[in-house]
């Protein structure tokens, strides 16, 4: 089904720092910042996010794009 705007792009955090957990984090997604909009397609969506995560490191809250239509 067509989206008349298309794609955003965006990345977040996957866990939140707790110290009362292990490791120091718990689960629960971060805000998210936003990496590009009105992508045409949902393929350019997905190569955004490849990108992107390619060049993040994820780290201890694992930092990953993901993609939501507009």
């Amino acid at each position: 089904m067509p989206h008349s705007k298309g794609f955003k792009v965006f990345h977040r955090t996957r866990w939140q720092r707790n110290p009362g957990y292990p490791n120091g984090r718990e689960p629960g997604c971060g805000p998210r910042h936003t990496i590009a909009r009105h992508v045409a397609t949902e393929e350019s969506a997905r190569s955004i996010c490849k990108v992107w995560d390619a060049n993040h490191p994820e780290g201890k809250y694992s930092d990953r794009a993901e993609y939501t239509a507009e």
